[in-house]
């Protein structure tokens, strides 16, 4: 008996081998039909035949599927058998009926780094080699559906053996692989100069690179969504210099390591670890640092972990192997506070002065892509920057949404648009503050509202009033006709994670947000809050009892502000004078001890912002104890402050008490610095940067277990999202709280925690106002 089935599937579906799949596997069953990639990035089938090779088609559709593809949905609906006689490959249509994932980029495969490492292949030393199951995607896509002629390796037409590959169905990787190319057809490697002038040499580039990095020159190397800076990690001298002309005094740069036996001499790994450096997304993972490494100490100064990832393209793997120490420095390719260039004329003109050679591939890079970055929280992978490998991947919400762009914050950011229950952040797109990358989230969003075909009826917005992407959502405004909906900082930080844990429309959350500062409703600086939220609003329970921050945003670069301003409430100008000397803290501003004295008279006269933010209290305690003296990067001192406190054996017992005000609970973040000083000369720096965290963290997640306690229609858990909830210790003290009550503590794992992830609570908030 014949039957017939229309299959239709929605997830990674383009760009991953699976029509080739779809056919051999038909075929295979003499099965007729057809195989069509769709304008919302979806696959439709349509398979006639006889009843038992078709359902066994349909059970092996999934369990056989190629190594890249993720089906999200698929909807099968029974049809009459049209006479098919053959199965096909059809030409895509720019239709569609229902939305579907854009691939992201895939590191290369073992099966491609066979051929390149095989003087037998014809792929031998090919720089650019990919197949259906790895290489570029997202970052060289122009449109949807995903067919070559719509990506940037429309500029490179196959040559006859590439053709003949694509067109054999026998070659599992390459029948129908929009992305190949080889030696003959594909994209060249070219050596620049720093002045733009063409390195005519007979060397490989690979070998030329690898010589040059040896002797201490430092490169820009073109890879797949952007250019690294590369150089030597193992001489001081050559980092050095590196740190110099590239303006970036401590901030650590991330290592490229050959394989997994080297990550092991650098780093310590365990099996979760390894898994995830191992994964075709190939992220920075940050991991603890071994001393005995041959990693020069300036790459993470003053730190006790280290960034690490594994090469992903070919001509990375072919340069680590000509290394003896089987790793380099490879960190983004961009001046400080630009974005990270992708293309010759920006690494020419913003890398020519820092760089020696730039070592350039043909193939356009269409999206920039920085690499994406994880770190371990209390055991839990948690993303930092979400990009490379995991974006356009969408995040399914638990309920239905109206068609939205999310605009997120301002520092380290990235936009979002959202449709059905979808919501598909952008990649990390970075500090709004310069020009280049906010003309970067504007090219990315409407590129996403271009290829899903949305109808923006809201643009989401932080509230606050000074944030560089209001003119943005103006112009998006004005665009679309959408209405302008502005969401409390950190309201779209819980509920990110809300929809990530699943909270329906009407459930509410006990949440904790911390991070460095948030414009409140009442115009205050928050940054340590206790909410219970729902997606419609929120009330606050307590947190860091606010204090009177003066400097500006010059409090934020140097932490010595951030103590003085919280000790004047309590001290008299002399005796914070006295502490400031004691501990060689008036030499950290700019203008020393009349800097310290204005900030003080400022403070305690209540000519500042009211804050409440633990990224500030935690710049106190990070520079009373020595940790850091300066920010010289985003979230410098709580990271040197958790480093310190890596290096205790135990944590000194300190305590962050809670006052109640006007029914809302307080923790007295003063008491607790006075309490650091009062140990400064017993006990030992690192022991009192691990108690200072777990009190703090004990405090919040007091609050938040009372808050649970007696109420029936919250769930037993505690939400913890915001920049500071990536710091393993607070985690463990909000932990100890609730482990006491058997509450659960959530943080974010599908987005990072940080203002990378707020632009999804923005969409789900806003959605539900709409």
């Amino acid at each position: 008996m014949k039957i017939a089935h229309r299959i239709k599937i929605v997830g990674v579906v383009q760009g991953v081998g699976f029509r080739p799949f779809v056919y051999r596997l038909a075929t295979n069953l003499n099965l007729f039909g057809y195989v069509v990639n769709k304008g919302g990035a979806e696959v439709e089938i349509f398979i006639e035949g006889e009843k038992r090779n078709v359902e066994k088609f349909t059970e092996l559709l999934e369990k056989e599927k190629p190594p890249p593809a993720i089906f999200e949905e698929i909807s099968i609906s029974n049809e009459e058998p049209k006479g098919f006689t053959e199965f096909k490959i059809l030409k895509s249509k720019h239709d569609f009926d229902k939305r579907s994932m854009i691939p992201p980029d895939i590191g290369i495969c073992d099966n491609c780094l066979s051929e390149i490492r095989s003087p037998s292949s014809r792929f031998y030393k090919y720089h650019w080699n990919s197949c259906a199951w790895c290489g570029p995607r997202f970052s060289m896509m122009y449109s949807v559906p995903y067919d070559r002629e719509n990506t940037s390796m429309e500029d490179f037409p196959l040559c006859k053996d590439c053709e003949c590959d694509y067109k054999d169905v026998s070659n599992l990787r390459r029948f129908h692989a929009q992305g190949i190319s080889c030696p003959v057809c594909g994209p060249k490697t070219i050596v620049i100069k720093n002045d733009g002038t063409i390195v005519k040499t007979e060397e490989d580039p690979v070998d030329f690179s690898a010589r040059m990095l040896l002797e201490g020159k430092i490169l820009a190397i073109k890879g797949v969504g952007g250019y690294h800076i590369a150089s030597i990690a193992s001489d001081d001298k050559v980092v050095r210099k590196l740190r110099k002309i590239k303006n970036r005094p401590s901030q650590p740069f991330a290592i490229m390591a050959k394989d997994i036996e080297t990550v092991k001499t650098i780093a310590y790994l365990d099996e979760i670890g390894e898994k995830i450096i191992l994964s075709p997304q190939r992220p920075i993972l940050i991991l603890p640092k071994r001393d005995s490494s041959k990693v020069s100490e300036l790459v993470a100064p003053g730190l006790s972990t280290i960034g690490i990832m594994l090469p992903y393209t070919g001509f990375q793997h072919l340069l680590l192997e000509k290394i003896p120490d089987g790793f380099l420095i490879m960190t983004s390719g961009n001046i400080h506070g630009r974005p990270m260039c992708k293309d010759l004329e920006c690494a020419l003109n913003e890398l020519g002065s820092i760089v020696d050679f730039i070592i350039e591939h043909e193939r356009k890079i269409v999206h920039r892509v920085d690499d994406s970055v994880i770190r371990f929280t209390d055991g839990e992978p948690v993303f930092l920057r979400r990009s490379r490998g995991y974006v356009p991947l969408w995040v399914s919400s638990p309920f239905e949404l109206k068609e939205i762009v999310a605009l997120g914050a301002e520092l380290q950011t990235a936009g979002a648009v959202s449709f059905e229950n979808k919501i598909i952040p952008t990649q990390f797109i970075g500090d709004l503050d310069d020009i280049g990358t906010l003309e970067d989230l504007e090219r990315e969003l409407e590129w996403f509202i271009k290829t899903y075909e949305i109808k923006p009826k809201a643009i989401a917005i932080d509230m606050h009033p000074l944030y560089k992407n209001r003119k943005l959502a103006h112009k998006l405004k004005s665009i679309y006709g959408a209405e302008i909906i502005e969401v409390q900082h950190h309201h779209s930080h819980l509920a990110s994670l809300m929809v990530e844990q699943g909270y329906k429309i009407d459930e509410k959350a006990v949440g904790i947000a911390i991070d460095g500062i948030g414009y409140s409703p009442n115009g205050e600086i928050w940054g340590g809050e206790a909410l219970i939220a729902s997606y419609e609003g929120f009330y606050k329970l307590g947190g860091i009892m606010p204090f009177c921050l003066s400097g500006g945003d010059s409090a934020s670069v140097y932490p010595v502000k951030s103590l003085i301003s919280i000790l004047s409430s309590v001290l008299d100008e002399e005796e914070l004078i006295e502490v400031l000397r004691r501990r060689e803290l008036l030499t950290s501003l700019p203008y020393g001890e009349e800097e310290a004295r204005i900030t003080y008279t400022l403070s305690r006269n209540g000519k500042c912002f009211k804050c409440s933010s633990i990224g500030r209290v935690i710049d106190a305690i990070s520079v009373l104890l020595k940790a850091s003296y300066l920010r010289s990067y985003e979230g410098e001192p709580a990271i040197k402050l958790e480093a310190l406190a890596d290096k205790a054996k135990k944590g000194a017992e300190l305590n962050a008490p809670i006052v109640s005000n006007d029914g809302m609970f307080f923790i007295n973040t003063t008491e607790l610095i006075l309490n650091i000083i009062d140990h400064l000369d017993s006990v030992d720096s690192s022991e009192l940067a691990l108690g200072s965290l777990i009190a703090l963290g004990r405090a919040f997640g007091h609050i938040a277990v009372e808050a649970i306690k007696g109420k029936r229609n919250l769930r037993g858990e505690i939400l913890v999202s915001g920049g500071a909830s990536v710091n393993t210790y607070l985690i463990r003290g909000i932990k100890e709280e609730a482990r006491v009550r058997n509450i659960d503590v959530k943080i974010n794992r599908k987005l990072p925690p940080g203002d990378g992830g707020i632009a999804v609570g923005q969409i789900a908030v806003a959605s539900s106002k709409i």
